[in-house]
C-alpha cells in the first residue's frame, strides 16, 4: 500500500534536525537583535506616555510609531522562515513524486523507501546548508531597520 508507513519516522527525524537548527537561529536572532528592539520600543512608548500635553490620539500615534520597527522586524523573520519552509516542502514533495513513480513502476517497498530516505535526506542537507546565509540576510535586514 502507498505510502510506506515507516517513512513517517524517517521524515520526523529529518524534521527534528531542521527544527532544532532553525530554533537555534531564531533564539539567537531574538537574543541579539529582537530583544534590543523590544527594549527600544518600550522606552520609546514610555516617553510617549510622558508627554502630558499630547492628546490621547497623539499618544497612540506616538506608540504606534515606536512599535513599527519591531513589527517590521518580526514580519521580516516570519517571511524568511515561511520561504524556507516552502522551499523545503517543495523539495520533499518532489521526493514523494519520485517515490510514487518508482512504486507505480513496480518497485518493491524497500527500494521505494530507500529512494525516499536518500531524497529527503538530501533535501534536508541542502536546506540546512542554506541556514547560515539566511541568518546573515536576516541579521543584515534587521540591522538596516531604522529605529
Amino acid at each position: 500500500s502507498w505510502p510506506p508507513t515507516r517513512r513517517q519516522d524517517m521524515a520526523e527525524a529529518h524534521q527534528a534536525r531542521v527544527q532544532a537548527v532553525v530554533e537555534e537561529m531564531v533564539q539567537s536572532l531574538e537574543r541579539n537583535h529582537i530583544r534590543k528592539m523590544q527594549a527600544r520600543m518600550f522606552k520609546c512608548s514610555a516617553h510617549c506616555c510622558d508627554r502630558s500635553t499630547d492628546s490621547m490620539t497623539q499618544v497612540h500615534q506616538c506608540i504606534d510609531k515606536c512599535h513599527a520597527p519591531l513589527a517590521k522586524a518580526q514580519g521580516l523573520v516570519t517571511n524568511e522562515l515561511e520561504k524556507f519552509q516552502d522551499r523545503l516542502a517543495r523539495c520533499t514533495m518532489h521526493c514523494n513524486d519520485k517515490a510514487k513513480d518508482l512504486f507505480d513502476s513496480g518497485a518493491k517497498e524497500p527500494a521505494v523507501r530507500s529512494l525516499m530516505e536518500r531524497c529527503v535526506g538530501s533535501c534536508v542537507d541542502d536546506h540546512m546548508n542554506l541556514i547560515p546565509s539566511m541568518t546573515r540576510r536576516i541579521q543584515e535586514n534587521l540591522d538596516s531597520i531604522s529605529q
